[in-house]
């Protein structure tokens, strides 16, 4: 999709997601076949639920279709969905979402860092990691994700090959069966 049609798409579609109190964070078009697939990533504070994908799908087809003669492709199937805990972090609002959150940071200069995001304010990220805190300035965050942790924030021991501080599986051996065999 050429960027001028990318724009127009975020241009009328971003009113209704924001109606909605949410944020349109990407639009892809691809082809599907005979037609184009159109799919708008939106999400707010708190996350969407499906009722809300819903009304939003809804409000959006209706609008593509009243703009269906400016629109730079025929048929379409539309999706509306949540990005998912694997997007990237590229705004100041997915970082001031995920405060709490373990995530991986790559600096302009290749570093990598992982650690528990525990502020964020002036556009500084503050990291915390076993060593201590470390403070990163957003403008110097070349790429961010949230790392899935199994067992966050409960207060519990981890369980065996669990490194609890980085989230992450380190090593693990399967338990014996009852014929002592491992699995």
């Amino acid at each position: 999709m050429s960027a001028q049609a990318r724009q127009l798409l975020l241009e009328l579609l971003s009113p209704v997601i924001e109606a909605g109190n949410g944020f349109l964070e990407d639009v892809e078009v691809r082809a599907a076949g005979r037609r184009t697939l159109v799919r708008l990533l939106v999400d707010r504070d708190g996350g969407i639920d499906l009722d809300e994908v819903a009304r939003l799908s809804r409000a959006a087809s209706e609008l593509l279709d009243a703009h269906e003669a400016e629109l730079p492709f025929g048929e379409y199937v539309l999706e509306v969905s949540s990005p998912g805990i694997d997007r990237p972090l590229t705004q100041p609002r997915h970082f001031q979402r995920n405060i709490d959150r373990l995530v991986s940071i790559t600096d302009i200069n290749g570093t990598a860092t992982t650690g528990r995001l525990v502020a964020f304010e002036s556009d500084v990220l503050t990291l915390q990691l076993k060593t201590g805190q470390k403070e990163i300035a957003l403008a110097d965050v070349a790429k961010a994700r949230v790392e899935v942790e199994f067992n966050p924030g409960s207060g519990k021991a981890a369980p065996a090959g669990i490194d609890e501080a980085a989230g992450v599986l380190s090593e693990y051996t399967a338990p014996a069966n009852e014929s002592g065999d491992r699995r």
